[in-house]
């Protein structure tokens, strides 16, 4: 009788994380706006573009209809030259903020984990997508889920 009920309470178990496993993940889209603060290059090697050199940026952060929601705010590591940077940026909102960190690069698309939050971002789990829109703005696609 034992053998049976841990049998049955491991099924259920296996589908109630299937079931949450399946549900879509939330989406938050963001527009950080570095056209009046524009990140600063802090150049550490030889003049110009070089490994090492540290990009810091303290942004407006703006929702999709470009209305203020937040602050953007981290610092990027040059790891290859004229192709990206190693990065770490808080997103700061209402009720908390997302932490994210990876590979940013120059041109195309970059995706970057989600790797914390507080508030009641606490437990969230996922990844960023970053694109340079060529305009001093950059849109971001977070795609999380929350866990308890």
């Amino acid at each position: 009788m034992h053998c049976i009920f841990r049998y049955a309470a491991t099924c259920a178990c296996a589908l109630l994380l299937g079931a949450c496993a399946a549900e879509a993940p939330l989406q938050l889209v963001t527009l950080a706006d570095a056209r009046t603060d524009k990140a600063q290059v802090i150049d550490t090697g030889e003049p110009g573009d070089s490994v090492g050199d540290i990009l810091v940026f303290d942004q407006p952060l703006l929702d999709e209809h470009k209305q203020p929601v937040g602050n953007n705010s981290g610092a990027c590591i040059r790891t290859r030259v004229a192709h990206s940077f190693q990065c770490q940026w808080t997103l700061s909102l209402d009720g908390g903020t997302i932490q994210v960190a990876g590979r940013e690069f120059d041109t195309g698309i970059s995706t970057m984990s989600i790797v914390g939050g507080t508030g009641i971002y606490a437990g969230i789990r996922g990844d960023m997508e970053s694109i340079n829109n060529n305009d001093g703005t950059f849109t971001q696609t977070l795609r999380y889920r929350l866990m308890p």
